[in-house]
C-alpha cells in the first residue's frame, strides 16, 4: 500500500513539475509573442484605462482626455485642435498616433521607464506609473498670429528662435480637429475617411513634410555661397549682367519680373530679387561648392527631426550649368520645407551657424520631475560671421526700400527675402508666395525669431502674385508676435 502512495506521489510531483515548466514557457518564453498576438486585447484596454498625458503650450494643456464609459475607457480631446494640429498630432484609439503624439508615446501613455525610479517594479507587477507631460517650445501668441494670418488659405509657417533652434510656432493650412479621430466607431472611420479624401489635404502637416520650390527665397543661399567662395567680393560692384541672362548652353531666355536689374550688383539683386544677376553667380559658384552651401544649410539632410520626422530638401548634386543657373533661384528641382527655410533666415540672424530646431522643450513626471530635456544643438556653420553680417544688411534693406516692405514692424530690425515659385507643367500651377525673414527688437543684441512662410494660393490675379503681396503680411503679424515681451 505504501508503495502505491509513493508511485502516486512521485506522479503527483511530476505533473506539478510538468504545470511549472508550462507556466515558465508561457510567461517566459512566449509572453512577447503572446503580448504581441492581436488577438490580445488586453494591452490595448491598459494602454486606454488611464488618463494620457498631456501636452503644454505655454504652459498649459493643449490636449485632455475624456472618459467614455467604453471598454477602451480614456478617449483624448484637444484645445483648439485646429490651431495645434500641426504641433500635436493626433492620438487615435482606431488609427494610432501622430507627430508629438507619437514622438512621445511611451512619456504620454505612462511606459517610458524615466518615470518611475523603479521601472523593475512595475514591470513585474504588470503597472505602469502615472502618465508623464510634453511640454512644447511653441508660443501660444505666435502659433496664433500664424494660424491667423494665413486665414484658411492653403500653405505653411515655421518660426524658429535663431540662437537655439526653439520651434515657436508650426502652422499648416487648412488645418483639421484630431479630437475627431480620437475614439472608435463608424464616426470616427468616416471623419478619417472624409479627411484623407479631402482635395485641400488638411492632414498633410506642410511645414514638416511639404517640400516646395522655394523661388527667389533660395537667393540668399546662393548670396552665401559666392561671399564665401570669394566670387562676390564687393557686393555693391556691378555684376555685367544682361538683361535677360541666357542660361548657359542653350538659347532659352531668363527675364527678371523687377525692372533696373542689368548690370545690378549683388546687393541690388537680393533688394530687387533679380533673377538673372543671382543665375549667373550661382554658374560662377560653380556645381560643387553650389552643392556644399546648400548642404551646410541643411539641404539633402535626411535625419532631421523634431522630435518628429522631416522630409528632405532637395539641391541636386548633379546638374548642367544651365540647371545650375535655374537651381540658383530656387526653380528647377530645387525644393525646401517651410522650417528649412526658417532655418535659412536663422543662420542669417546667428551668424552663420545653423542650430537644430526641436519642438519639445522637455517632458515630465506627473508630478512635474523631469524625464529628458532638449538643449541647444550646432548642426554646424553655414557661412562665415562675416557673410552672415552681410546678408543680414543686404536683408534690411529689401524690407526697407525693397520687395519685403509689408514685413516692416515699427520699432524693429526686420530682415527678409520675397520669393515667387513657379511650379507645375510647364509653369502653369498658381505661383507660390514665400516670405523669410528675422527680428530683432531694436534694443536687443540678438534677432529674436526667424520665419518662413509660404502661400500656395495666392488670391490675386497669376502675375500679381508675389511673396511680398501675400506672405510677408503672414511674416510680419508672427514677427510682432514673437518681439511682444511674454
Amino acid at each position: 500500500m505504501i508503495r502505491y502512495i509513493r508511485w502516486c506521489a512521485y506522479f503527483c510531483a511530476l505533473l506539478l513539475a510538468a504545470l511549472l515548466v508550462n507556466v515558465a514557457r508561457v510567461q517566459v518564453w512566449e509572453a512577447a509573442a503572446l503580448d504581441a498576438n492581436p488577438a490580445n486585447k488586453r494591452g490595448t484596454i491598459a494602454r486606454y484605462a488611464e488618463r494620457r498625458g498631456d501636452i503644454l503650450v505655454d504652459g498649459r494643456p493643449v490636449t485632455g482626455s475624456r472618459d467614455s464609459r467604453q471598454l477602451l475607457r480614456y478617449e483624448r480631446t484637444y484645445r483648439e485642435g485646429p490651431l495645434y494640429a500641426p504641433v500635436t498630432g493626433y492620438s487615435s484609439q482606431t488609427f494610432g498616433t501622430s507627430f508629438v503624439e507619437r514622438a512621445e508615446d511611451a512619456v504620454l501613455s505612462g511606459t517610458d521607464p524615466g518615470l518611475t525610479v523603479f521601472p523593475f517594479w512595475h514591470d513585474l507587477a504588470r503597472d505602469r506609473p502615472s502618465a508623464g507631460r510634453a511640454e512644447t517650445t511653441i508660443r501660444a501668441a505666435v502659433q496664433r498670429a500664424a494660424y491667423t494670418g494665413l486665414a484658411g488659405k492653403r500653405g505653411a509657417v515655421a518660426a524658429v528662435e535663431p540662437a537655439t533652434g526653439r520651434i515657436l510656432a508650426l502652422v499648416s493650412s487648412p488645418s483639421y480637429d484630431p479630437g475627431v479621430l480620437s475614439g472608435t466607431g463608424a464616426a470616427v472611420k468616416e471623419a478619417w475617411a472624409r479627411l484623407n479624401a479631402d482635395p485641400a489635404r488638411p492632414m498633410l502637416n506642410r511645414a514638416l513634410r511639404e517640400t516646395y520650390p522655394p523661388g527667389s527665397t533660395f537667393k540668399i543661399v546662393t548670396a552665401a555661397a559666392a561671399l564665401d567662395a570669394g566670387v562676390v567680393t564687393d557686393v555693391d560692384a556691378p555684376t555685367r549682367t544682361p538683361d535677360p541672362y541666357v542660361l548657359p548652353g542653350t538659347s532659352t531666355r531668363l527675364p527678371n519680373a523687377s525692372t533696373g536689374c542689368e548690370d545690378a550688383s549683388m546687393a541690388e539683386a537680393v533688394q530687387w530679387s533679380c533673377n538673372t544677376v543671382m543665375a549667373k553667380i550661382g554658374v560662377q559658384v560653380g556645381l560643387r561648392r553650389m552643392v556644399e552651401a546648400a548642404e551646410r544649410f541643411g539641404f539633402n539632410e535626411d535625419g532631421l527631426r523634431v522630435p518628429s520626422w522631416v522630409s528632405t530638401s532637395h539641391f541636386d548634386t548633379d546638374m548642367s550649368r544651365d540647371q545650375l543657373a535655374l537651381s540658383a533661384i530656387g526653380q528647377f528641382n530645387t525644393t525646401a520645407t517651410p522650417l528649412q527655410m526658417a532655418m535659412v533666415a536663422a543662420a542669417v540672424a546667428n551668424g552663420g551657424e545653423v542650430m537644430s530646431p526641436y519642438l519639445v522643450e522637455r517632458t515630465t513626471q506627473a508630478d512635474g520631475g523631469p524625464v529628458r530635456r532638449a538643449g541647444r544643438t550646432p548642426l554646424g556653420r553655414a557661412m562665415n560671421p562675416a557673410t552672415a553680417l552681410r546678408l543680414q544688411q543686404l536683408m534690411v534693406k529689401v524690407v526697407e526700400d525693397g520687395t519685403g516692405r509689408n514685413a516692416a514692424v515699427p520699432g524693429a530690425v526686420v530682415g527678409g527675402k520675397t520669393g515667387t515659385a513657379q511650379h507645375g507643367v510647364g509653369n502653369t500651377g498658381t505661383p507660390y508666395a514665400w516670405f523669410i525673414a528675422w527680428a530683432r527688437a531694436a534694443d536687443a543684441p540678438l534677432p529674436a525669431v526667424a520665419v518662413a512662410v509660404v502661400v500656395e494660393d495666392a488670391s490675386a490675379v497669376r502675375g500679381d502674385i508675389s511673396g511680398n503681396g501675400a506672405a510677408a503680411p503672414v511674416a510680419r503679424a508672427v514677427l510682432r508676435a514673437a518681439l511682444e515681451p511674454r
